[in-house]
């Protein structure tokens, strides 16, 4: 008897174990997929690039003008403004004595190389040192400045493109800034 009653138990339980919860019956499920909005932490635009322009110098061995000092009038005279006075404007004559030159004490074949090194000189504590390049290496370097600024205008773009595709507008007004590049000058 006891079997009987322990079998009949086990059965029971059998059965409500296999049969789980479909004597209460059946819901159904409803499956929606709907977007998820993504907060995307948007990178900083790229500091701008600086730069200064380097200071070139070519050299001749042309002769450097010594004028002769401005004293003659202009027939009629002429003036100019200076400072908020009127000041007679004077030409300079044809040919004049070397010590009636802006620049006296320039010898007479005084060239544009003999100024150029006594700045440099001047300017160095007596040293001159030269820096040189050929006409096809300068178009080179300027081939290569050319190329580095298109990739930092398409590099600009290329964020601008992402800025746009991830910030949520609420109008679809509001647009990325390119980079741009600004020189200058001392």
């Amino acid at each position: 008897m006891i079997q009987r009653k322990y079998i009949t138990l086990m059965s029971l339980i059998a059965l409500i174990t296999i049969s789980g919860c479909s004597l209460i019956g059946t819901k159904q499920v409803e499956i929606v997929s709907k977007p998820l909005e993504i907060d995307i932490i948007q990178p900083t635009l790229p500091r701008p690039i600086e730069m200064t322009s380097p200071n070139w110098y070519v050299v001749s061995e042309a002769k450097k003008d010594n004028l002769c000092v401005a004293t003659l009038s202009y027939d009629p005279k002429r003036f100019e403004e200076k400072d908020g006075v009127q000041v007679e404007k004077l030409k300079r004559p044809k040919t004049c004595n070397l010590e009636d030159r802006d620049n006296p004490e320039w010898p007479v074949d005084y060239s544009h190389l003999d100024y150029f090194l006594d700045e440099m000189k001047e300017q160095n504590g007596g040293e001159v040192v030269f820096v040189a390049t050929t006409i096809g290496d300068y178009q080179v370097m300027s081939a290569n400045m050319q190329e580095l600024k298109r990739y930092i205008k398409q590099l600009g773009e290329v964020v601008v493109y992402y800025r746009d595709v991830t910030i949520k507008t609420p109008k679809g007004n509001e647009k990325g800034v390119a980079v741009q590049i600004e020189k200058k000058n001392d």
